[in-house]
């Protein structure tokens, strides 16, 4: 994480939040105590905050000045809510196309995702507040600038909006490579689609692989058996986006 985005201290952190601002995670030293810690961490649980335990010469690192043994990093883009952006968008009478990002860690693989993303006219990408790459400075230069443009909704749970998707008619999509569908043949077209796309050691994960409706595979002509996620999100995202146009 980036200095240049920090907050230091516990009332300067309770007050960042309360403001609104959209806070990635907070670095708290370990063994901190006192009822305005209480207060901080109350804070961050209601608003579903990461809230990391390290030791303390983590944060010193950070900066030289006091900070109370909590560090908070800004996110840089505001993240949408996407019940209200999913209403929005069928209220317009438009067939949403959301992509969903169960568990990607890396921050290149993120980046290029929400490029590809951006220029094929998703119209959102869903991530977990947990498990998932930072959208940080480094995420925005590897995007190339799509994350300040693509809106990025961050979630607590996944499975729920999994369970909101489907109770708006969504077609749930999932990439998984021992599938026996090729990806080219479902039809994409006439329904809303959230596509979803699992981390690269271990898939989607259980929980929402029970709301997928339809998993679909890249058929792979070698030994090495699958794509890079980043590659693969390519192709499927243009596959359903080329469908519906």
């Amino acid at each position: 994480m980036s200095k240049k985005n920090a907050i230091f201290g516990i009332r300067a952190v309770i007050e960042a939040v309360n403001s609104g601002k959209s806070i990635d995670k907070v670095l708290v030293k370990q063994g901190l105590t006192g009822d305005l810690y209480k207060e901080l961490t109350t804070l961050l649980k209601m608003h579903n905050i990461t809230i990391q335990k390290v030791p303390v010469e983590k944060i010193d690192r950070l900066t030289k000045i006091s900070h109370q043994g909590v560090a908070a990093f800004v996110s840089p883009i505001d993240f949408v809510n996407y019940e209200k952006l999913t209403k929005e968008l069928l209220e317009k009478g438009k067939t949403p196309f959301y992509l969903v990002l169960d568990g990607i860690t890396d921050i290149r693989n993120f980046g290029g995702i929400a490029r590809t993303a951006e220029c094929a006219g998703v119209d959102a990408i869903i991530i977990p507040e947990k498990g998932s790459a930072a959208v940080n400075a480094d995420a925005i230069k590897t995007s190339a600038g799509a994350l300040f443009r693509i809106p990025v909704c961050r979630v607590p749970k996944m499975w729920y909006v999994m369970k909101f998707l489907k109770s708006n008619d969504f077609s749930i999509v999932g990439a998984f490579e021992k599938s026996e569908t090729d990806y080219r043949k479902p039809n994409y077209a006439n329904k809303p689609v959230a596509l979803v796309l699992g981390s690269e050691d271990k898939g989607i994960s259980s929980q929402v692989a029970k709301m997928v409706d339809n998993m679909v595979s890249i058929p792979v002509k070698s030994d090495i058996g699958s794509l890079n996620v980043s590659v693969a999100a390519g192709l499927l995202i243009y596959e359903i986006a080329n469908q519906r146009e």
